[in-house]
């Protein structure tokens, strides 16, 4: 069965089942008409990954604009889609960003990349391997003046 098919027979069976419901975040149990509204789930902030530029040996990951290069790649995926026409502009994606940590360059990677495209978020983590980069799971800070 293709997975588009299968996808659409869980969502029927799902939608099938008496009991509880779940519809955007919110999970209700069926109940009277009267009763208070439901709560929605809290916000989860989606895992970020550091793919940090010193290799295995302890030195600094060369060419050493790796990380302007590997997000100028990956500059298209964004939320939207890529912009054309006078619409674009030059940039980084939200979810591949370089930046830098105590001095060294970082690439971000958002986890969220994976969702919007599976193969990108593969290929940014596969460079990490295949380069001994290592890569930390984490959170970014605000800046102090935010």
């Amino acid at each position: 069965m293709p997975r588009r098919d299968r996808i659409r027979a869980a969502a029927r069976a799902k939608q099938a089942r008496p009991g509880r419901r779940r519809l955007a975040g919110v999970v209700r149990s069926p109940d009277p008409p009267d009763s208070a509204a439901p709560v929605a789930d809290p916000p989860s902030k989606p895992r970020e990954f550091f793919i940090h530029g010193i290799t295995a040996s302890g030195r600094a990951f060369r060419p050493s604009d790796w990380a302007e290069r590997l997000c100028g790649v990956m500059s298209g995926y964004r939320p939207g889609g890529a912009a054309m026409g006078r619409d674009a502009y030059i940039g980084y994606s939200p979810y591949v960003r370089p930046m830098l940590v105590g001095g060294v360059k970082c690439v971000v990677v958002d986890e969220r990349l994976r969702d919007l495209e599976p193969m990108a978020f593969s290929f940014v983590m596969n460079f990490a391997r295949d380069n001994e980069l290592p890569v930390y799971e984490g959170c970014t800070m605000p800046d102090r003046g935010s």
